[in-house]
């Protein structure tokens, strides 16, 4: 217990530096004394628009949009009983990204806060899917919603295709949206979002003591009182809720809810009651930490945290693999 405890609030800080990190260092960096008082509204005007209207909101949506890939990923890998499952594995990326394109193609929406209604009801179109194909008379299974859906990604990323091709200007639309980037993201975007996060991130954590029982097995946890059935599409409603609202408001973030969930099970062991809390904070250290990477690699330019976090999830993967030290569930 202190052990857990004493690593959390090691995470609270580290979260608290990158923070701070992600305010003050970008293709310009600001003196941190200069960036307290741009805080304050008492520094140059240049100081003051960069760190209150472009450095804060992109923070604050790297904290959120972290968070919920990482609880996301955790309750996925609890649902199939997979250590390396994918928040999107139920095709919520490629759903998103589906209505992302209809609603360029058919309605002719081109700024982000009006897509981003389109992205979420796509994703959450795609997991109903995605269920609905799974159950069968006795029910649904890990297995089955695993296979249930792929199919569906596999499906929506033919449907995309097709849809891009057609029109030429949608395709130049999605490349910006499809790479993955918390920056230029209009501030209502992310108040439009805030009740599906916040729903998510309560539901995830009301859920944890279900989810342990529901990871010994399905026999187990009718045994322990647990509802099968129920835990187990709630935490379907969540992961919908946190992988959807972060997918619409920034894009598809390949790795964060796969590989964070995994460094932590390393430290806190399976216990959801830990397990989740930890991926809500080091989520976002991973994902503000790949952005301020990307801020500073191609000065002046900026690499989005996409194109970096896939990087560095597929060298961080490849050391796990060689290390032999997957942990299960």
């Amino acid at each position: 217990m202190t052990r857990r405890l004493t690593g959390l609030l090691l995470i609270g800080v580290l979260l608290l530096v990158t923070v701070l990190l992600s305010i003050a260092v970008g293709s310009r960096t600001i003196p941190f004394g200069d960036v307290v008082s741009a805080l304050g509204g008492t520094g140059s005007p240049d100081d003051v628009v960069t760190v209150r209207e472009m450095r804060i909101p992109r923070t604050v949506l790297g904290l959120i949009a972290g968070a919920a890939l990482g609880l996301a990923g955790a309750l996925m890998q609890t649902l199939t009983r997979n250590p390396l499952a994918d928040p999107g594995i139920f095709g919520v990326n490629h759903g998103a990204a589906a209505g992302v394109v209809l609603a360029i193609t058919v309605f002719g929406v081109t700024s982000p806060a009006g897509y981003v209604w389109f992205a979420f009801a796509g994703a959450v179109l795609a997991t109903l899917i995605a269920y609905g194909a799974s159950a069968g008379r006795g029910g649904t299974n890990p297995a089955r919603l695993a296979l249930a859906g792929i199919a569906v990604q596999f499906a929506l990323a033919g449907v995309n295709q097709a849809l891009q091709l057609a029109d030429r200007g949608a395709l130049d639309q999605m490349r910006y949206w499809i790479v993955g980037s918390i920056a230029n993201r209009e501030t209502e975007t992310l108040w439009r979002l805030a009740p599906f996060f916040a729903a998510g991130i309560l539901l995830s954590l009301v859920l944890a003591r279900n989810l342990n029982a529901l990871a010994l097995g399905d026999d187990t946890a009718r045994a322990l009182g647990a509802g099968v059935g129920a835990t187990r599409v709630l935490a379907l409603a969540a992961v919908t809720l946190l992988c959807g609202a972060a997918t619409a408001a920034c894009g598809p973030l390949a790795f964060i809810g796969l590989m964070v969930p995994h460094i932590v099970r390393a430290f806190t062991g399976p216990d959801q009651r830990w397990v989740l809390p930890f991926s809500m904070l080091l989520a976002p250290v991973v994902l503000l930490g790949a952005d301020v990477i990307g801020r500073v690699v191609a000065r002046p330019a900026e690499l989005q945290v996409g194109i970096v976090m896939d990087v560095i999830g597929g060298i961080v993967f490849i050391a796990i693999v060689r290390a032999r030290r997957v942990v299960h569930l």
